[in-house]
């Protein structure tokens, strides 16, 4: 039975599971353990993504897809290894990181929810949507009752305050965030207005895009709160780099990829050791966080990182994404990511005075992060395009 992609990854003395992950005969043999009776054989398995922390954790999800006279459609399963234990095998919506998934993908439980902890609504029927779904992590479905919508994200109990707090933060700045209609503390489970508007990344591949100046005076707006100096809510750079670091390490070991992280980790270690945060800012944002509304103001429809952090970093995240998606996105004929992402940076440097070596550095571990794609929602070439996209940051390091 085929697995796509064919991954090999390097032995991992304390998941001593992991290679089974992606042996094709136990995929298949797991699936047909959970499988209904009478269902037919797929015709293959995909690998849809990749959770990986080297030595303590791996989730990989999988989507089993049947030929098209078949008529079914994909079935989502995830195998999951931690550290000291044996290989947990479940199927979405079923997540024991999201306490809330499995009642808010049913629709009558969905429903009763609603009803309990947003409002009262007389209908009898809920339409349930999956809009996104990181095993582990989070989730964003919408909710349709009747003509109202609602996204409800749904995300570990942990993330629920900082969730809330980072509303807060938007709510302060010019940006529109949208509004909270309910949240069930339980089931770490909020529900949010859905906003009319189209996000800055579809405008810029149209060719659309909206001029730098009113995102940057969004940005100045958050930035300009009261900061009170570091706290438990702070963004942890360092945490997140020695994450992706950590699976670099692991997954390059004896190949040429090495040497290209040897290379950049150098002044990217002294640059996050001597980082520390200095304002408020967003610390996620990008291109497909912002909408544009049809008056041209700007919302944030993500926020959960909102808090202590860097400006200069807010923009290397989002420049950072312009340049990823510059090199190894599909661009079409009226998309000009590479050159907005040029206009942009050179409009907050122009702006604020910024040394342009700082925000190069930014760019760079910003870049660094988002290499983790590579391995994250893999394809065939997942080494090369890992390796290519470090050799992109030591570009951005020139």
């Amino acid at each position: 039975m085929p697995l796509y992609p064919s991954m090999e990854f390097p032995k991992d003395p304390g998941l001593n599971d992991l290679s089974k992950l992606f042996d094709p005969d136990w995929v298949y043999s797991t699936y047909r353990s959970m499988a209904r009776e009478g269902y037919p054989v797929p015709e293959q398995f995909r690998i849809r993504q990749i959770g990986y922390t080297p030595g303590r954790v791996a989730i990989v999800s999988y989507m089993a897809a049947w030929d098209e006279e078949t008529y079914l459609p994909w079935e989502h399963f995830i195998a999951r290894v931690d550290r000291g234990s044996p290989i947990e095998v479940f199927q979405f919506p079923y997540d024991r990181s999201l306490p809330g998934l499995e009642q808010s993908v049913d629709p009558d439980s969905a429903l009763k929810l609603v009803n309990k902890h947003v409002l009262a609504i007389g209908a009898r029927r809920i339409r349930v949507e999956v809009i996104r779904y990181r095993p582990g992590n989070r989730a964003v479905l919408r909710h349709h009752v009747g003509r109202t919508r609602f996204f409800a994200r749904v995300m570990t109990p942990r993330a629920l305050s900082p969730f809330l707090g980072g509303w807060e933060v938007i709510a302060r700045s010019s940006f529109v965030a949208p509004r909270i209609a309910g949240y069930w503390g339980d089931g770490a489970l909020v529900w949010m207005s859905e906003i009319p508007g189209k996000t800055l990344r579809r405008l810029i591949r149209r060719g659309m895009p909206s001029d730098p100046d009113p995102i940057l005076n969004g940005l100045e707006t958050l930035w300009s709160q009261h900061y009170a100096g570091p706290s438990g809510r702070a963004f942890d750079l360092p945490a997140a780099y020695r994450r992706a670091k950590g699976s670099f390490v692991h997954l390059a070991r004896n190949t040429h990829t090495e040497s290209v992280l040897n290379k950049i980790t150098k002044p990217l270690d002294r640059f996050v050791q001597s980082w520390h945060p200095s304002a408020i800012a967003h610390n996620d944002f990008y291109d497909d966080q912002i909408l544009v509304l049809p008056d041209e103001s700007m919302a944030l429809v993500d926020f959960e990182e909102a808090g202590p952090g860097d400006p200069m970093l807010d923009v290397g995240n989002f420049v950072a994404h312009l340049t990823w998606r510059s090199r190894f996105g599909h661009l079409g004929e009226f998309d000009i990511t590479p050159s907005y992402r040029d206009d942009f940076r050179s409009a907050a440097i122009k702006r604020f005075g910024w040394d342009e070596r700082e925000l190069n550095l930014r760019e760079a571990v910003c870049l660094f992060r988002i290499c983790t794609n590579a391995v994250r929602q893999p394809r065939d070439d997942w080494r090369g395009k890992l390796e290519a996209g470090l050799c992109l940051v030591d570009e951005t390091l020139q």
